[in-house]
């Protein structure tokens, strides 16, 4: 995952005359790409959807994305935006699109917005969900979306850990390198929740921005006190520490999903954190370039 300034104002720029702007919910299986941005000679998320954009206009189109995810991971409801030269119905465009995209990639929903939308910049929050297969087997049909864990994991613990880092606070010892960071390294986590059905556990984070791999890292944390490897105790000392050690691990990139973006008001239920709601505010100011 790479870095993410909070949301604020930014330069806009709008479609050609003529044109129109387009608003768009992605899916993924990143397992065969190498992360959302354009590589050179290699598969990436971004590049399918240009690629086939190509080949309905007959010229570049540049996608624009809400966030840039990692090699490896998923997404469920991606947003992006682009501009047409030439207006398009959104229903035949869809499905054009998708006729044209790999099977691991589609195109959920897509509509014309406004001109001035902006897939990063007008998001408010953002929810990403890690999946582990907690059982002394592993599952081959969660494989590649699960992180396999043998041991048994303590979900009291894990959850005692989890509420200590929610709230406004420096995350940059949950940053696998926060120079790269946008903004500093202040981010605010309206909710860190962990949840068990069966073998599976589902480690939720909901913020208005997160740093390098801090997901990742959140989620090897909550794994390493599942396991009794560090103590729900330590997690206060690793944040009030602001440095990243080895004491913090990062987690593989397949059991990560971008699973939902926030735009407009984000629900009460959502901020449940009640340092969050004012937090957000203070941290949604423009971030420097």
């Amino acid at each position: 995952m790479t870095p993410e300034a909070p949301a604020g104002a930014q330069p806009r720029t709008r479609p050609p005359r003529g044109g129109r702007r387009y608003r768009m919910t992605v899916a993924y299986d990143g397992t065969d790409f190498f992360g959302w941005q354009v590589q050179p000679d290699r598969p990436t998320v971004q590049g399918a959807l240009e690629d086939a954009l190509h080949k309905l206009i007959g010229r570049v189109i540049h996608v624009h994305s809400c966030g840039r995810t990692d090699t490896g991971v998923h997404a469920r409801a991606q947003v992006a935006h682009f501009d047409l030269p030439r207006p398009w119905e959104p229903v035949p465009l869809l499905r054009a699109m998708n006729a044209l995209l790999p099977d691991a990639v589609r195109v959920m929903a897509l509509r014309r917005t406004r001109p001035d939308f902006h897939a990063r910049y007008d998001a408010n929050g953002k929810e990403y969900r890690y999946v582990l297969w907690n059982a002394p087997v592993a599952c081959p049909l969660h494989r590649r979306q699960a992180l396999h864990v043998r041991r048994p994991l303590d979900i009291a613990a894990m959850k005692a850990a989890a509420a200590q880092l929610e709230g406004t606070h420096d995350f940059a010892s949950f940053s696998a390198n926060s120079r790269r960071d946008i903004g500093g390294t202040v981010r605010t986590l309206w909710r860190l929740s962990v949840r068990r059905q069966g073998p599976v556990v589902t480690i939720s984070a909901v913020g208005d921005g997160f740093l390098y791999k801090m997901v990742r890292s959140l989620a090897g944390h909550l794994i390493r006190v599942g396991t009794g490897a560090v103590s729900a105790a330590e997690t206060r000392l690793l944040l009030e520490a602001r440095q990243r050690t080895a004491r913090v691990e990062t987690a593989p990139g397949h059991g990560l999903c971008l699973w939902k973006i926030h735009y407009g008001a984000v629900p009460a239920a959502v901020r449940r954190n009640p340092v969050s709601a004012g937090a957000h505010k203070r941290l949604s100011k423009p971030a420097p370039a």
